[in-house]
């Protein structure tokens, strides 16, 4: 590969990562990339009292800009966040950002009804079908009320947590969402982390992709979710031929939230 880039990678500032960012950067350094970058979490009201997903921003900020003058010539390193959306925050997340400056936002949905995806209760008391049509309706709400960020994290994180399949593909919804963010210059990534946790596919799975690219999507990023080195990267080339294979041309990367387009054809 002549380029590769990893957009959506986390460090120490993370609440659920220990890997310092030099350990990251030496890692994606020893893999071969060309540039990455840390959209580590800001996850306001997380139902979980003892994880505090938040940071320093004046020492983030620090941090990146001391990073990116170490590395310079090895690797280039951009500033990014992770943000996790529920609809009462909307406005605290657009106060926050018309205060900070990034490279890179990523939208993402970690709790539904005020429930973490991750410990399961969004399911309690819900059929599987009702649980995912809550996910993604408030992810419609989000996304209609909230325009501050480049693109769609993991959309269908919540298949990772269901103990069981759903019928419903969900794709009315999802052609809705797709049809608000698209005219908006708005992306999705794919997050290849859904294969570690178990998954078949990357999230979001091959068809959302397809739909995404169907309904007239271009802005796409890849990127690993990694929270250690190791998982950098992970199965980079065989999304690439993916993209490849359902028509995508690009990938995008960032810097001050805009976005440069790169062949696929010159990654594999």
């Amino acid at each position: 590969m002549n380029f590769l880039f990893d957009y959506h990678m986390h460090s120490s500032f993370s609440a659920d990562c220990t890997a310092s960012m030099e350990e990251m950067i030496e890692g994606a350094i020893r893999k071969g990339l060309t540039e990455i970058c840390f959209t580590d979490h800001i996850d306001y009201d997380y139902p979980d009292e003892t994880i505090v997903f938040d940071f320093d921003k004046q020492d983030y900020d620090r941090k990146v800009k001391e990073m990116q003058a170490n590395y310079e010539g090895r690797l280039r390193i951009k500033k990014g966040v992770e943000i996790g959306v529920q609809p009462h925050l909307l406005g605290q997340y657009e106060a926050l950002l018309d205060k900070e400056t990034f490279d890179f936002i990523i939208c993402s949905m970690h709790t539904v009804e005020k429930k973490g995806l991750h410990y399961g209760d969004i399911f309690v008391g819900k059929t599987m079908e009702e649980a995912f049509a809550a996910y993604y309706d408030e992810l419609l709400y989000c996304v209609k009320n909230f325009k501050q960020y480049n693109i769609l994290g993991h959309v269908d994180l919540i298949k990772r947590y269901a103990k069981e399949r759903v019928d419903n593909d969900f794709h009315t919804v999802l052609t809705d969402i797709f049809n608000i963010i698209i005219p908006e210059g708005k992306g999705i990534e794919l997050n290849t982390s859904g294969v570690r946790y178990g998954l078949s596919n990357g999230m979001p799975s091959d068809d959302i992709l397809k739909l995404y690219k169907q309904c007239g999507g271009e802005i796409i990023t890849l990127g690993s979710d990694a929270h250690n080195p190791e998982d950098i990267a992970f199965q980079f080339r065989e999304s690439l031929e993916l993209f490849q294979a359902i028509g995508f041309r690009y990938i995008a990367t960032f810097e001050n939230q805009k976005p440069t387009f790169h062949p696929i054809s010159n990654l594999l």
